[in-house]
Protein backbone atom coordinates (compact mmCIF):
# COMPACT_ATOMS: atom_id res chain seq x y z
CA UNK A 1 0.00 0.00 0.00
CA UNK A 2 1.51 3.34 -0.90
CA UNK A 3 1.71 6.03 1.43
CA UNK A 4 -0.74 7.88 -0.83
CA UNK A 5 -3.52 5.37 -0.71
CA UNK A 6 -3.48 4.80 3.29
CA UNK A 7 -3.34 8.74 3.87
CA UNK A 8 -6.63 8.79 1.27
CA UNK A 9 -7.95 5.67 3.17
CA UNK A 10 -7.25 7.38 6.48
CA UNK A 11 -9.02 10.34 5.64
CA UNK A 12 -12.22 9.87 3.73
CA UNK A 13 -14.05 8.83 6.94
CA UNK A 14 -13.22 12.07 8.24
CA UNK A 15 -14.53 14.01 4.89
CA UNK A 16 -17.62 12.08 5.52
CA UNK A 17 -17.94 12.95 9.03
CA UNK A 18 -17.14 16.61 7.50
CA UNK A 19 -19.97 16.95 5.59
CA UNK A 20 -22.55 15.70 7.59
CA UNK A 21 -21.84 18.16 10.15
CA UNK A 22 -20.99 21.22 8.42
CA UNK A 23 -22.65 24.45 9.52
CA UNK A 24 -25.26 25.43 7.43
CA UNK A 25 -24.40 27.71 4.53
CA UNK A 26 -27.57 28.56 2.81
CA UNK A 27 -27.42 30.02 -0.86
CA UNK A 28 -26.87 33.65 -0.64
CA UNK A 29 -29.32 34.37 -3.83
CA UNK A 30 -32.65 32.51 -2.00
CA UNK A 31 -31.77 34.12 1.28
CA UNK A 32 -31.97 37.44 -0.44
CA UNK A 33 -35.67 37.26 -0.60
CA UNK A 34 -35.73 35.93 3.16
CA UNK A 35 -33.82 38.54 4.25
CA UNK A 36 -36.07 41.41 2.99
CA UNK A 37 -38.59 40.53 5.73
CA UNK A 38 -36.51 38.42 8.27
CA UNK A 39 -33.07 41.10 7.86
CA UNK A 40 -34.60 43.88 9.53
CA UNK A 41 -38.32 42.33 10.81
CA UNK A 42 -40.46 43.35 8.87
CA UNK A 43 -44.50 42.35 9.60
CA UNK A 44 -43.40 40.72 12.52
CA UNK A 45 -40.98 38.36 10.84
CA UNK A 46 -38.45 36.79 13.38
CA UNK A 47 -34.81 38.33 12.18
CA UNK A 48 -32.51 36.34 11.22
CA UNK A 49 -30.13 34.87 13.70
CA UNK A 50 -31.94 36.11 16.40
CA UNK A 51 -32.94 32.87 18.02
CA UNK A 52 -35.21 34.02 21.12
CA UNK A 53 -37.53 35.02 18.40
CA UNK A 54 -37.47 32.05 16.37
CA UNK A 55 -37.78 29.66 19.36
CA UNK A 56 -41.82 29.89 19.65
CA UNK A 57 -41.57 29.02 15.89
CA UNK A 58 -39.19 26.25 15.83
CA UNK A 59 -41.00 24.66 18.56
CA UNK A 60 -44.02 24.30 15.99
CA UNK A 61 -41.49 22.07 13.95
CA UNK A 62 -39.76 22.69 11.06
CA UNK A 63 -42.15 20.93 8.53
CA UNK A 64 -44.97 23.24 9.90
CA UNK A 65 -42.50 26.31 8.98
CA UNK A 66 -41.75 24.46 5.46
CA UNK A 67 -45.60 24.69 5.33
CA UNK A 68 -46.23 28.36 5.69
CA UNK A 69 -43.48 28.93 3.48
CA UNK A 70 -44.94 27.22 0.92
CA UNK A 71 -48.70 28.19 1.35
CA UNK A 72 -48.22 31.52 3.78
CA UNK A 73 -49.42 31.85 7.42
CA UNK A 74 -51.16 34.82 9.17
CA UNK A 75 -51.07 34.73 13.05
CA UNK A 76 -51.25 36.78 16.14
CA UNK A 77 -46.86 37.10 15.73
CA UNK A 78 -47.37 38.00 11.70
CA UNK A 79 -48.00 37.50 8.17
CA UNK A 80 -45.73 35.30 5.92
CA UNK A 81 -46.98 35.62 2.53
CA UNK A 82 -47.22 32.12 0.40
CA UNK A 83 -44.82 30.80 -2.34
CA UNK A 84 -42.21 33.61 -1.09
CA UNK A 85 -39.26 30.89 -2.27
CA UNK A 86 -41.02 29.10 -5.25
CA UNK A 87 -38.05 27.95 -6.60
CA UNK A 88 -36.91 26.29 -3.26
CA UNK A 89 -36.88 22.60 -2.31
CA UNK A 90 -38.22 21.48 0.58
CA UNK A 91 -34.79 20.49 2.04
CA UNK A 92 -33.72 24.31 0.96
CA UNK A 93 -36.37 25.79 2.67
CA UNK A 94 -35.11 23.94 5.87
CA UNK A 95 -32.09 24.86 5.39
CA UNK A 96 -32.74 28.33 4.89
CA UNK A 97 -34.90 28.04 8.22
CA UNK A 98 -31.89 26.50 9.86
CA UNK A 99 -29.98 29.53 8.84
CA UNK A 100 -31.67 31.96 9.87
CA UNK A 101 -32.76 30.74 13.19
CA UNK A 102 -29.24 30.07 14.37
CA UNK A 103 -26.84 32.84 16.18
CA UNK A 104 -24.14 33.74 13.75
Amino acid sequence: MTLRFAFRRALAPALVLAAIVAPVSADPAKYAVCASCHGQGVGGAPKAHDEAAWAPRIEKGVETLVKHVKEGFQGDAGYMPPGMCAGCSDDEIKELITFMSTAK
